[in-house]
């Protein structure tokens, strides 16, 4: 793909154009394929002029469609500059009046079903690898929402003032907040809900699941992943992922950070989809199974990828959808994030190579 003038593997969504909701950045691609082999995708971003002090990624929500999957033209929805979802009104004491993130999407019994991350007006400070910063809206949860087309949205509300979970009590390792809900939806009619945490006492970033008999009402049941070795690509933590059933099993694709900020996405495996061990090569830790592009190549994804999103093919091949970012300042919020597709090298989902490489 050409992006300015620029060949750019894998690089498919970049910002909108002035005047739309996602001119600033766009992230975390939640993709359906239609019955009729068209696609369609989700997916979060924000203007250059939304609340600055919120220096996560998220912001609001909107839709585009493709008839290959590969190229995309947005759908306006009814919302601010075209956004499909939002923040409620700040006055509204509720725990996403200050940014929303889609971060699943199901299509069940005429109706879609988003699960969102959303954050509050609450100011705390919060550290990463690349240091520690104030920002609005940290103590992110989660949230349900449905829709009959896609563009017009209704919230469900949870107990925790709007939330289906909330953060643990004081020394847990959810205590700070419990974000980017995925939901598994289980052929015996359960659900698994897996998000993750922050929690540098306890090593950094986890990954942790909870069950529901009824999509609604969660039971916690602590942390299922977690930092890796010191010097691994996930040193410093997991954190946003895909789980899908495969080979009998279970298998997560999860995104790990290094100790100096840079991000790649590794595979877990579970027999149940509640005790998960890290892939393995020759009896040790496997190494990351899509990896951001080189140091200093400039390339628009070389400090990160994550939030995958996979989705198999008739063909029995995998696409897999997901975020870049570049190098380009210390902050989180100083890099541009973009929408980028990497497919397998058939069947297996341990190789992937870049569209256009």
């Amino acid at each position: 793909m050409a992006v300015n003038g620029m060949a750019q593997p894998g690089l498919i969504l970049g910002p909108g154009p002035e005047g739309w909701w996602d001119s600033g950045r766009v992230s975390s691609p939640q993709v359906m394929r239609l019955a009729d082999g068209s696609y369609r995708m989700w997916y979060y971003g924000r203007d250059p002029d939304f609340d600055p002090s919120v220096k996560i990624p998220s912001g609001r929500c909107g839709c585009a469609v493709s008839v290959d999957g590969i190229h995309w033209e947005r759908e306006r929805g009814p919302l601010t500059m075209g956004a499909v979802f939002e923040p409620r009104p700040a006055t509204h004491d509720a725990f996403d009046n200050a940014h929303v993130g889609i971060t699943d999407l199901h299509y069940e019994n005429g109706l879609y079903w988003m699960w969102y991350l959303g954050g509050d007006q609450q100011v705390r400070s919060r550290t990463t690898p690349m240091g520690t910063t104030e920002s609005r809206g940290i103590v992110m949860l989660p949230g349900c929402a449905v829709s009959r087309d896609g563009l017009n949205w209704v919230r469900l509300v949870g107990p925790y003032r709007g939330a289906f979970l909330g953060p643990g009590a004081p020394g847990e390792w959810d205590e700070l907040f419990c974000s980017w809900p995925r939901v598994l939806h289980e052929p015996d009619g359960s659900f698994k809900m897996y998000y993750h945490s922050l929690n540098w006492e306890m090593g950094g970033f986890f990954i942790g699941v909870a069950v529901s008999g009824d999509g609604f009402n969660w039971q916690k049941m602590g942390r299922v992943l977690g930092p890796g070795a010191p010097g691994s690509f996930d040193a410093s933590g997991v954190s946003c992922r895909y789980v899908m059933r495969h080979d009998g099993g279970y298998v997560m694709f999860y995104e790990g950070c290094d100790e100096s900020g840079y991000y790649g996405i590794g595979l877990a495996l579970s027999d149940d989809g509640l005790n998960w061990r890290r892939d393995e090569a020759g009896g040790q830790p496997a190494p990351p199974v899509f990896l951001h592009a080189p140091k200093g190549s400039g390339r628009w994804d070389s400090r990160a990828i994550g939030a995958p999103f996979v989705l198999p093919l008739p063909d029995g091949s995998y696409r897999m959808y997901y975020i870049g970012a570049n190098e380009a300042g210390p902050e989180e919020s100083y890099s541009l994030y973009q929408i980028g597709l990497a497919v397998s090298d058939g069947p297996d989902i341990r190789s992937w190579r870049r569209w256009g490489e």
